[in-house]
């Protein structure tokens, strides 16, 4: 696509934003209902209550999107079917339909834009590259949040191709959407799932869906003062999400509260016949759903590994170090017994993203991945990783490639498959995790792993395995950061507990007051 034809697109697409903003300003001034920090539990009352409605809740949330995202560009594009989605939801919950008593039933949600959506909405992982180009089918969570009831507010922006066209580019930058700002300091938000950490913390949606390669639900999620799940890779389908690498991509919520998140997670999670991984790791979900785990008492008898190098190196920052200090106090007041100054083994090699192999393979998986879901689009102006460079090369102005490179792209472009060094570098990371991550569970009988912020990503990552994260605080700056609870493959149940319980012991989220 000519840059040209993109740039008119991208106009038309914002008149048909600003159009559906204009609409829904005027209708929903008289609504005695405040979306502040207010929960799914929160809303599914005021929607059996006649205290609201579904399109009065789209309408209030559109309000709060005109008002902020010029600011905080937490939404690349708003479905403009939402409020007739909106007007469904309600005839169905008048008229009793079954299933319209669900937990998501009525309520929006924004989905990252690297999500298929078979709808009016673009799929372009933040690149005018994509724009223009048509799914085959809704992305397999979203087939699954639709039959749960919920309503596709529209699409959360992100770091351009979930921040992987470079390594040295800002995390939380694309094209499309714009450098985002985190909400409270207006400074650096992560990424990639920027926008749907962003619009959540700053209320303009209540619960949103992110994806992660390595770090990109938890780092967003530690900086914006939100819960971030990353589940077990396979617990979410995959299929229909622009990917990275089916050995490590996920799919999971971030929402304001762990028990919306939880909420979200149970309407994602299950089988899709379009992602394979899905059969597996369906075995790990408990009968009855995750729900059952919200206990605010969830954290006694839990065994919680501490391992203070790296992790809890803060240097001369004492007021981390008292903080976190306090934070285990918690637990173990809470009935959680410490297991204080493990060890991983290999830890410097694990987190060192080209030393581990991590580099090699993601960037051979990416090129294989990525040329797979663009050959299966119904039509699209680039058909392959080759046809991205090109379209880059020949649009610098859009997508700014003169001061933001695609060095990730290129290095991805020279891979000819799982070569030799591919499959050296997948038995080191398999070996690395064994020895190290797992080994450390199983040997000490842990139930979690605790860290701060987003660092133990790359551990959790390259063995598929799950993490929560958790506000913990804001530092003396004003910028969040969180706690996150890392487990084997499965541990979601005890993951939900124990953070769960957290939660309910600290209350630390607060809202943030710049955006207030």
């Amino acid at each position: 696509m000519a840059a040209s034809s993109a740039f008119s697109f991208t106009i038309f697409s914002s008149l048909i934003l600003i159009l559906l903003l204009t609409v829904s300003s005027g209708s929903c001034h008289n609504i005695n209902f405040s979306i502040k920090e207010v929960t799914i539990h929160d809303l599914q009352l005021a929607l059996k209550q006649n205290e609201l409605t579904s399109r009065q809740l789209v309408e209030l949330y559109l309000k709060e999107i005109r008002r902020l995202n010029p600011i905080l560009k937490g939404v690349i594009e708003l479905n403009p079917d939402a409020l007739c989605e909106a007007d469904k939801a309600d005839y169905e919950r008048k008229a009793k339909v079954p299933g319209s008593q669900t937990r998501l039933h009525g309520i929006p949600i924004l989905v990252k834009d690297n999500i298929a959506t078979k709808d009016k909405l673009n799929t372009t992982a933040g690149s005018f590259a994509l724009l223009g180009s048509v799914v085959p089918r809704d992305a397999g969570v979203v087939t699954k949040l639709r039959k749960a009831g919920a309503i596709i507010l529209g699409k959360a922006s992100l770091g351009e191709w979930s921040h992987f066209r470079t390594a040295r580019g800002p995390l939380a930058w694309s094209a499309r959407g714009g450098q985002g700002k985190n909400p409270y300091t207006l400074g650096e938000p992560c990424g990639s799932s920027s926008g749907s950490s962003i619009s959540v913390a700053a209320n303009m949606v209540a619960v949103s869906l992110g994806t992660e390669t390595d770090g990109s639900i938890i780092c967003p999620a530690s900086f914006n003062s939100v819960v971030g799940i990353k589940p077990t890779v396979g617990l979410t389908s995959r299929a229909g999400v622009i990917p990275i690498s089916p050995r490590q991509d996920t799919v999971g919520p971030i929402c304001r509260t762990v028990s919306d998140a939880v909420h979200v997670l149970n309407a994602i999670a299950g089988i899709d016949n379009n992602d394979n991984a899905t059969f597996e790791a369906s075995g790990y979900i408990p009968k009855g759903g995750y729900g059952q785990f919200l206990k605010v008492n969830g954290l006694k008898g839990k065994r919680l590994g501490i391992v203070r190098n790296p992790f809890f190196n803060f240097g001369n920052n004492t007021f981390l170090n008292q903080t976190f200090e306090q934070h285990f106090d918690t637990l173990r007041q809470r009935g959680a017994l410490l297991v204080d100054h493990l060890e991983i083994a290999n830890i410097g090699m694990i987190l060192d993203y080209k030393l581990s192999g991590e580099e090699t393979a993601l960037l051979a998986e990416f090129k294989i991945s990525l040329n797979a879901y663009l050959n299966e689009l119904v039509s699209s102006p680039v058909r392959t990783m080759a046809d991205v460079i090109a379209f880059n090369n020949k649009n610098p102005e859009l997508e700014l490639i003169n001061k933001i490179d695609q060095d990730h792209f290129l290095s991805a472009e020279t891979t000819t498959g799982i070569g030799k060094a591919e499959k050296a570098a997948l038995l080191n990371l398999a070996r690395l995790s064994r020895d190290g991550f797992e080994k450390l569970m199983t040997n000490n009988k842990l139930d979690a792993l605790v860290t701060p912020s987003y660092y133990v990503s790359s551990v959790l990552a390259i063995g598929g395995f799950p993490g929560v994260s958790v506000p913990a605080g804001y530092d003396t700056t004003g910028v969040p950061f969180g706690i996150c609870f890392g487990g084997l493959k499965g541990s979601e149940p005890k993951l939900i507990e124990i953070a769960y319980g957290f939660e309910q012991a600290t209350k630390i989220r607060r809202p943030p007051l710049i955006v207030s």
